[in-house]
């Protein structure tokens, strides 16, 4: 049976490799065969599920392997932890990724992922996996999971703040985009970590239409057990919480959310009065010091670039248009109408709403050029 597996998503610094090792042994403790994939280019997921050891990555395998002309082999890139008193061992891979400022990011997981696939990743003999993915970078290589189905189930983790919340949102909105074009990865619901009692991202699920998975606690000897690359569920409180939690993944007691997400101006109207007033353009003078320069237009450049309505040269040369082209001119250029409404509000066909603008653009060069 292929294993089964889940994405855990957040805004970095919130604590997705605490919930996703803490989430990884206890499947262990529970007899699961688990594999946790640290999919950051920081690799220091598993840092503290390996107790402190910093795992090769597949990034730097595939390097020194390539230079050699060699294969990358299960050996290089997968590594096991024998934690005392743990029925089942733990398994972990870090993707790793390029050196601050000499490369992609998202390439190297993409990458990575070649290269397990090619291991036949998805096919061991494990019952999970449990990757743990950075969900504020929105280039492809970090949306792997989702845009190719790669993980059966997402599950986000947010504290009470509007920035991770504002990530949850957005991965939540990529797993329905990815859906649309074929995508199989179900949501799950969200865990709430550092849970302060605020009720903000409850306020946030409720409105996505989200199932709140777990609230895990602020607790400053949790902080110190992952400090010290130990285990959090040690203490009965988080113990607690985390076992309810594998306990309902594992019987598949959780029913995918079929949440939309919110758009961005109903995002932000949770947080409070939304301001909708227009920013206030800075005049090339008030930067430069100096008046603003006339630019010199070409008649060939004018033929094929659209006249704006930002000087007041224009205004007086629409002035000088008929009545009718005027009017058209104003509704898409100024009103940015489309040419249905100004259809509609004119009581005419589209063509001729187009044949009007055409000709009001024709004769407005005319007039630039010879005035």
């Amino acid at each position: 049976m292929k294993p089964r597996t889940i994405a855990i998503y957040g805004k970095g610094g919130i604590g997705k490799s605490f919930t996703t090792t803490n989430l990884s042994a206890t499947f262990a403790l529970m007899g699961k065969k688990v594999l946790q994939l640290g999919c950051d280019p920081k690799h220091d997921s598993t840092t503290s599920l390996f107790g402190g050891v910093s795992l090769p990555t597949v990034t730097e395998a595939f390097a020194e392997k390539s230079a050699c002309n060699e294969s990358v082999e299960i050996a290089d890139i997968v590594f096991r932890r024998d934690v005392p008193g743990f029925p089942r061992p733990i398994y972990g891979v870090e993707l790793g990724g390029p050196q601050v400022g000499r490369g992609c990011g998202g390439r190297g997981i993409i990458s990575g992922f070649d290269v397990l696939e090619n291991l036949g990743l998805f096919e061991w003999d494990l019952d999970i996996i449990l990757m743990d993915f950075l969900g504020d970078v929105v280039c492809g290589g970090f949306a792997t999971p989702l845009a190719r189905s790669l993980s059966e189930e997402v599950i986000l983790l947010t504290t009470n703040d509007r920035q991770s919340i504002f990530t949850a949102n957005n991965i939540c909105r990529a797993n329905n985009y990815f859906k649309t074009v074929g995508g199989k990865s179900k949501l799950l619901g969200l865990i709430i970590n550092r849970d302060d009692g605020s009720g903000i991202a409850e306020k946030y699920a409720a409105a996505a239409g989200i199932t709140i998975l777990t609230r895990l606690p602020y607790n400053p000897e949790a902080r110190d057990r992952d400090d010290s690359f130990d285990f959090a569920i040690r203490l009965p409180e988080i113990g607690e919480k985390f076992k309810t939690l594998a306990t309902d993944i594992i019987e598949r007691n959780i029913s995918p959310c079929e949440a939309s997400g919110l758009d961005f101006q109903t995002f932000v109207r949770l947080f409070g009065e939304v301001n909708e007033a227009h920013p206030t353009p800075a005049s090339e003078d008030e930067l430069t010091g100096t008046k603003a320069r006339k630019k010199s237009t070409s008649p060939e450049t004018a033929n094929n670039a659209p006249l704006h309505s930002g000087n007041e040269r224009l205004f007086a040369l629409i002035k000088e248009l008929p009545e009718s082209e005027q009017e058209i001119y104003r509704m898409i250029e100024l009103d940015k109408k489309s040419a249905a409404e100004a259809a509609q509000q004119k009581g005419i066909s589209e063509s001729e709403v187009r044949e009007i603008l055409s000709s009001a653009r024709t004769h407005l060069r005319k007039l630039f050029f010879s005035s």
